[in-house]
Order: C-alpha cells, then structure tokens, then sequence
C-alpha cells in the first residue's frame, strides 16, 4: 500500500504536459522530466534517467557520443501513459533526469571509473537507472555498480554478442567487450544472461565459443526466424528467471530500415514493431536497471533512430517502473 509521502513524491516528478506548454519547448530533457542533481537524488527518486555521452571505445563509426542529447530531443514527444500496455509509468514511480555522467572522451579508462563512480551511489540508495548511450562499453561499468553485490542476470537484445576479449593490438575496454568484462568480474552470471537477434559475421568462432562454455543463451535471429519470436521470449524468460536482471537494448538490433543511425548497422534485423514486442514481452521481469545504446544521430539526419531509441527507452521506463512497484507492494 503506498503511503501519502510515496504519493506525494511521486506527484512532484511528473513530465511537464503538453497540454500545458508546446513540446518543442523549453530545454529539453529525457521524457520532459525534471532535471535534478543525483547528489540530490535519494530518498526522492525511484528512477533516474542518465546520459552516458561516449562512443570513445567504438571500432567502427563514431557518432553515439551525441545519442544522449539525440534521444531527449526525440522524447519530448511521449505522453504520460501507454496505450498499448495500459501502464502509466510517473503514477507508479518517481522519475527524473539526472544529467549526464562526465565522462572523458579520450580516455576509455578514466570513462570506466567516472561511470561506476556515478552509479554506485544510486545502487546504493536502490535509485533504478535507465541510461542512454553511447557506445555499448558504457554498460560494463554500470553493470560493474549494479552487479557489485552479487551477480545479475542479462537479457542482451543486438546484433553482435559483445563478448570478444581484445581488439585492436590486445586492447580489452571496447564496445565489442563489456560482457565478457563484466563475466570475468563477477558481476554478470552468465547462466542467467541471454543474447538474441545476433546476426551478420564475427572475427573469429571464439567471441561465441567462449560465451556458450560460460552458459549464456544465444538466440541468434536464425533461431528467431525459426522458432517465432513468442517463442524465442518464453525461453528468454525462463533463462532469467525471477532473480534481479538488467535490461540492455542496442538500437543496431533493429534492422537498418528502421535504425540507419548507428555505428556497426546489420542487415536482417527486427523491424521497429518487433522490437516494442520484445520489450513488452518482458512485463514483470525484476529489472534493477536498463540502457538503450548505440544511437548515433549525426549518422541518420532523418532522426529516426532517436525517434526509436526513444520510443524504446519509454517503453522501458514502464518496464523499470512496473518492477519498482512490485517491489514497493511486496
């Protein structure tokens, strides 16, 4: 049962309404949410939207450092409630935008440690975080603050597996490594990770190898195609189980047609309804945190890859708060 304070929390962080003021005005933040300080965060936030503005660890086209400022600018257009799923996200949790994490475009390194830095204290203070991205690096260090003290579970929707071990002359903190990263920490059980819609070619068999011995389940798009994707998400499903679980969507999952913008695009994706099944389908997962990453605007002048990354990033929010109700009336 929520108390007059949850109530009264929640109503002081909803998005401005346009009905009151034009949506192509003001400054714009993630889901016109209120911009507050994470310093200020705890005890007042239950989720926290955060930019993660680096593509410093990207092998191919550069670009998703500006992803951030790309998907505030196309979120602007959600409304307050989805009419597909009936959720309405600001009644159940107390959202807001809590900035970007200052990063350091040169330095993937000193990127790792300013982002588990930022996190750690918001998984401290059980804040859930729904970040934007950057480059697919950005998620090792959030797992690394997520999964800290104990090991989460992963449901990984792209197109490529991202657990190679180095690339480039024996470099390891790249956006084609954060999984097998976070797995070798400690922070990621693989038996409860699940990859699907992986597609197109790879460098060599052992990125793949390497992650079935760990135990993750890959369910490539041949697997999709197959079987049908409701049956493809029942096995996700089943492989996460109830356990705490992070939710990380890279836009290059979709298939170029709906997503051009990104750094490393792959033909014979999912198509953009395909891709708000998959995230509906995962209603009542304990999700402990989400990210969209890998959405570059200046590679799609159109917009339409923000317009996705953002459409995905609020369908997400009632995912994240969804499960902090759950957690509220349990």
């Amino acid at each position: 049962m929520r108390s007059e304070a949850d109530r009264a929390r929640i109503a002081r962080h909803r998005p401005q309404s346009g009905m009151a003021t034009p949506r192509f005005s003001g400054l714009a933040s993630f889901m016109r949410l209120p911009v507050i300080d994470p310093s200020e965060a705890p005890g007042r936030i239950d989720i926290g939207l955060i930019g993660i503005p680096f593509d410093g660890a990207t092998t191919n086209r550069p670009g998703t450092r500006l992803g951030p400022r790309g998907v505030r600018e196309a979120s602007t257009g959600t409304r307050a409630r989805n009419a597909a799923t009936g959720v309405a996200p600001y009644d159940l949790a107390a959202c807001a935008d809590l900035g970007d994490v200052p990063v350091n475009p040169v330095d993937v390194a000193a990127t790792a440690r300013a982002i588990e830095a930022f996190y750690r204290p918001l998984a401290d203070a059980r804040i859930v975080p729904l970040s934007v991205g950057g480059d697919h690096f950005v998620t090792y260090p959030v797992l690394r603050a997520l999964g800290g003290a104990r090991p989460v579970g992963l449901i990984h929707i792209d197109a490529h597996g991202d657990t190679d071990d180095a690339q480039y002359d024996g470099t390891r903190l790249t956006h084609g490594t954060p999984f097998r990263r976070a797995i070798e920490d400690g922070v990621l059980d693989p038996r409860r990770m699940v990859q699907i819609g992986l597609r197109g070619s790879t460098d060599s068999a052992d990125e793949l190898d390497w992650a079935l011995a760990q135990g993750v389940r890959i369910l490539p798009m041949e697997a999709v195609i197959d079987r049908g994707l409701p049956a493809v998400l029942a096995e996700a499903r089943a492989v996460i189980g109830p356990l705490p679980a992070y939710l990380s969507f890279d836009i290059d999952a979709l298939d170029p047609a709906y997503a051009p913008g990104t750094g490393t695009p792959e033909m014979g994706g999912f198509t953009a309804r395909e891709a708000l099944q998959i995230v509906r389908s995962l209603r009542g997962l304990d999700l402990v945190g989400a990210d969209v990453v890998e959405v570059a605007p200046p590679l799609d002048p159109s917009g339409v890859t923000a317009l996705a990354g953002a459409t995905l990033a609020f369908e997400i929010l009632c995912l994240l708060a969804e499960a902090v109700e759950a957690h509220r009336s349990g």
